[in-house]
């Protein structure tokens, strides 16, 4: 019969840094948290995010036979910088490699794979961003680290550059019990640094006025006028920048995860000069293809100052 020492074995095999296993019960105060933050409207125009709530909440909404979940961490870090310039747009970590959904789930499908080999009838389900779970609020419950004050996982060994994932399985097994502890103490640097003033209180993010959330998710054909990008053409990094914690940050073992050519910082003139055809051969695979063409162009003109924004939202 399977184990849990044998899963979290085999997830480090697949190149997973971290992994937790926490029996799938309600996230009943994380949920209540969750209706809090959308009462109040943060989620900006996300109405994604105002739906299947409860499936948030309770793993068995989207999988029945769930009573394990299983969850990894995995780094990302990189060790090259973004350069200030007027041509150029800067783009949030996350995106400077391959697709993470991609990646993970690669690495998901392949513990999920084995476990099946060891005993034929786990059922599972692999979860990774897209899916209605509470990414963060898992992996704090299985112990891979604590929620910052900018709202992202810190862990002790990688800092905040972390992918998070998944597995839901239909397996009764040991659990994991100790949480760490939150680490951020006094410091306010996320919250002092953030350009946006996005970050309203200690953990909670007001997605209407942060950088990602615009360059990323809003869907207006215009910026709104006081939003100030500070040369973020995809994304933001400045609250994870900042974070104490992420001065121990280590190269990522995963080479998917290495830069492409002008995803560090990008040229904002190839950007605009951009056509369906050719945004789609040069994004395939990458985690940038979320803003699609209208938005990468749109906050590439925000940046480059060609055309003035409006104060449409």
């Amino acid at each position: 019969m399977i184990s849990a020492r044998n899963i979290k074995e085999r997830a480090l095999l697949e190149g997973f840094n971290k992994v937790g296993i926490v029996g799938a019960s309600s996230l009943e105060d994380e949920g209540r948290r969750l209706n809090e933050w959308l009462a109040r409207g943060y989620h900006g125009e996300m109405g994604w995010m105002s739906r299947d709530v409860q499936k948030r909440i309770n793993p068995s909404e989207i999988f029945p036979p769930a009573r394990s979940v299983v969850v990894v961490a995995l780094n990302y870090f990189t060790p090259h910088q973004h350069q200030q310039s007027s041509t150029t747009g800067k783009v949030s970590r996350y995106a400077w490699g391959d697709d993470y959904h991609d990646v993970v789930k690669t690495k998901l499908t392949s513990l999920l794979s084995w476990i099946r080999e060891q005993d034929p009838q786990t059922e599972g389900k692999i979860c990774v961003d897209i899916q209605p779970t509470m990414d963060k609020a898992w992996a704090v419950r299985a112990g891979l680290g604590w929620l910052g004050k900018h709202s992202n996982l810190i862990t002790p060994e990688h800092g905040s550059w972390v992918f998070i994932g998944e597995l839901l399985l239909n397996l009764e097994l040991d659990y994991d019990t100790e949480r760490i502890e939150d680490h951020c103490g006094t410091c306010t640097l996320c919250i002092d640094a953030c350009p946006t003033n996005a970050i309203t209180e200690p953990y909670v993010v007001d997605s209407n006025r942060c950088i990602s959330y615009a360059t990323i998710e809003l869907r207006a054909p215009e910026l709104p006028s006081e939003m100030d990008l500070s040369g973020w053409l995809y994304g933001c990094d400045v609250c994870q920048d900042v974070c104490p914690w992420n001065r121990f940050e280590e190269p990522a073992a995963e080479s998917r995860f290495a830069p492409r050519t002008g995803n560090v910082n990008a040229d904002l003139a190839d950007i605009l000069e951009l056509t369906p055809e050719s945004y789609a051969a040069r994004f395939r695979g990458s985690a940038m293809k979320r803003a699609k063409l209208a938005g990468l162009q749109r906050n590439a003109r925000a940046l480059s100052c060609d055309h003035p924004r409006s104060s449409a939202a």
